[in-house]
């Protein structure tokens, strides 16, 4: 399993509850530039219209090499590819409060392009806060213990 894109904001973010493998709808030049890591996850999200998931604002750089047939936008809205029960369960949590779909890494699994999206709940200010403070504690442990050994 190769990655390819992560969207590190997600976890300092959100809340992560739930995480789903889904499979993207792409065209052959977008493929392209995925494999040569021409993607970005940053301030992308997903949403749930007509019993389809949909991955919006994610950048995937136009192939250099595609030619003039393929002027495509490069932050265009690609369809996820997903179970209805999946689909079900995402659409009731998304519906209460406080809970949103987010895309957190693009890999490959054998030759396919794979979307992992987990269902979110929103962190306030001090909840942040508190885990830069965990995050900063680890991190002296860690040193400290690597200076003993």
């Amino acid at each position: 399993m190769k990655i390819v894109a992560v969207n590190k904001s997600a976890g300092f973010e959100y809340f992560i509850e739930d995480k789903f493998e889904a499979g993207i709808v792409l065209e052959g030049s977008e493929v392209k530039s995925i494999r040569k890591n021409n993607c970005n996850l940053n301030d992308s999200f997903c949403f749930v219209r007509k019993g389809e998931v949909t991955l919006k604002n994610m950048h995937i750089a136009v192939y250099d090499k595609s030619g003039a047939f393929n002027t495509r936008d490069s932050r265009r809205d690609r369809r996820l590819l997903l179970h209805k029960s999946e689909i079900a369960k995402i659409v009731g949590k998304v519906n209460e409060k406080g809970y949103t779909l987010v895309p957190l890494k693009i890999y490959f699994k054998d030759s396919l392009i794979k979307a992992e999206v987990a269902l979110c709940r929103g962190k306030h200010t001090y909840d942040k806060k508190q885990s830069l403070k965990e995050k900063d504690l680890k991190r002296d442990t860690e040193r400290r213990l690597k200076e003993f050994s």
